[in-house]
């Protein structure tokens, strides 16, 4: 049999002007969406860099005791919001009670110590004013001695004084000799003891001896040990990976749980090195959260640039001249400071994945700081009320040691 024709049926004249009115309103959509495209990339997208490669940040405060101790008690748990200067854990303080006794009976006895030679410099005096009495009596005595041996020397030739009383005149002199010596040796001694004690409390008081300093010393030692068996809280926060329990022996050092700063949270964008070229500080910025979904817009501002690539600051920072080298693009943190008011409305978590977008149009910033900081970037003022209470029992004790002519010292 014949098989059929496979020949194709040829097109109409009809179809060719349709299907080349087709292609053209294809191509003129292409060209339009394109232009459209260009438009909105020179007037919109072009004033923004994006990164989905961002996170959010926050200080992270490690909780580590100064003494070592028996925890005893523990006063916040994970999740728990915190004040500063809370209780966090408690040390066993029967040891540091033990040594912060010894310190202070051991300062009290410094200050009477310390008035003992305060006192011996009057007791001092005295003996060297009594010493200089005794020298001028046997100095008389030796001038009175000395006039009875000259008045008779020439009677002795004439028989008016006899030999005997002349040797018994004699005597008395060359004794009243001995006596001055005996009075000089023993005021140069009292001298010396008094300029010895002096020594000793030239220039200061009781209260500011050395030996009362150094015991003072002591004491805000065992009391500033006494105080830090209590972990308290430096700043506001939340408690974070907790490991310490009740019985557990701790060094110093040792981390027990985190306070995290969420009201200061802020934002790193790692970018890629070829988007930096036109990212200054001061550029505002747009960030969204995967926890909050697109409809929640974060608002910020870029803080700073980063000193250099994240592979660069890696722990197992990257060795581009061995082997085979293949190149990889870097990334560069730049810091986002958020809205406080923002953060504190809907707060995030350390570690969340944020979309970043930064409005580049605004030139006028720098890429790296002018200025130092004008100031610090955290502080805390917990901890300066334990000097001030140490001082006050130190005073409390060298008062309460020092009696009338201490204070009057004191006071000179």
């Amino acid at each position: 049999m014949t098989s059929p024709s496979t020949n194709p049926t040829p097109e109409t004249p009809q179809a060719a002007p349709q299907r080349k009115k087709a292609l053209a309103i294809v191509a003129a959509v292409v060209l339009l969406g394109g232009a459209a495209y260009g438009a909105y990339y020179a007037l919109v997208a072009s004033h923004f860099e994006h990164t989905d490669n961002a996170y959010v940040q926050a200080n992270v405060v490690q909780i580590t005791p100064q003494v070592g101790g028996t925890v005893v008690a523990i006063g916040a748990d994970d999740t728990d919001r915190v004040k500063a200067g809370q209780v966090l854990v408690r040390l066993d303080q029967a040891d540091a009670r033990v040594a912060l006794d010894q310190a202070e009976a051991q300062l009290a006895q410094t200050v009477r110590e310390v008035r003992t030679l305060f006192a011996n410099n009057g007791t001092l005096s005295a003996q060297v004013q009594s010493r200089q009495a005794d020298l001028t009596r046997v100095q008389s005595d030796l001038a009175r001695a000395q006039d009875d041996v000259q008045r008779r020397s020439p009677l002795v030739a004439t028989g008016a004084v006899g030999k005997e009383e002349f040797q018994h005149a004699q005597a008395q002199w060359q004794s009243a000799r001995s006596a001055v010596a005996a009075a000089e040796s023993a005021l140069a001694a009292a001298r010396e003891q008094l300029v010895s004690n002096q020594s000793l409390t030239d220039g200061t008081s009781v209260a500011e001896h050395p030996n009362v300093a150094r015991a003072a010393a002591r004491v805000r030692e065992a009391y500033l040990a006494l105080q830090r068996s209590a972990l308290i809280a430096p700043v506001d926060g939340f408690v974070a990976k907790r490991s310490v329990q009740v019985g557990q022996r701790l060094q110093p050092g040792a981390p027990v749980m985190s306070l995290v700063t969420l009201e200061q949270a802020w934002v790193d964008a790692n970018f890629k090195e070829s988007q930096l070229q036109r990212i200054r500080i001061g550029q505002p910025a747009t960030l969204t959260a995967d926890v909050y979904g697109q409809k929640v817009v974060f608002h910020g501002t870029v803080a700073g640039l980063g000193a250099g690539t994240g592979a660069a600051f890696a722990l197992l920072p990257a060795q581009n001249a061995t082997g085979n080298w293949i190149k990889v693009v870097q990334r560069v943190p730049v810091r986002i400071a958020l809205d406080p008011k923002e953060v504190a409305e809907r707060p995030l978590r350390v570690g969340l994945s944020m979309l970043v977008e930064v409005d580049v149009s605004r030139q006028e910033g720098g890429v790296l700081a002018a200025e130092p900081r004008p100031h610090d970037v955290a502080h805390t003022n917990v901890f300066d009320a334990l000097q001030k209470d140490a001082d006050a029992l130190v005073n409390r004790i060298v008062e309460r040691n020092l009696g009338r002519g201490g204070r009057a010292s004191a006071g000179a």
